[in-house]
């Protein structure tokens, strides 16, 4: 499945606040709330003892599950900031390939 179309489809699913203001902050807030799910997933396996490298089938699924979820926040956030998945992905690697042919792909700071 493609970016694009894929953000349709998430699209089609979405009952959240229709005014743009809340829809941006429900959007936001609802990634920001999955992705500590997918840490919470991963922090339990730590805590448990098992490590990471030794994580059953269904944790691995359980886990997959929640980083569903913060694609589908993912695409209907950039929906409603008036982006397209694939538009946030190309800007994206170009990014990242500018910093990794100037050697800065490690390091911090957005401008380097």
């Amino acid at each position: 499945m493609d970016f694009n179309n894929y953000q349709r489809m998430a699209i089609s699913t979405a009952v959240y606040p229709k005014d743009k203001k809340d829809a941006i902050t429900y959007t936001a807030f609802g990634l920001v709330s999955e992705a500590g799910e997918v840490c919470g997933k991963l922090k339990k396996v730590i805590r448990d003892g098992q490590g990471l490298d030794s994580m059953t089938d269904e944790e691995i699924e359980a886990t997959v599950k929640e980083l569903g979820d913060t694609l589908w926040y993912c695409a209907t956030l950039a929906e409603e900031l008036g982006f397209s998945l694939s538009y946030i992905a190309a800007q994206n690697i170009t990014k990242l390939y500018a910093r990794q042919k100037a050697g800065t792909i490690g390091g911090s700071g957005d401008d380097r």
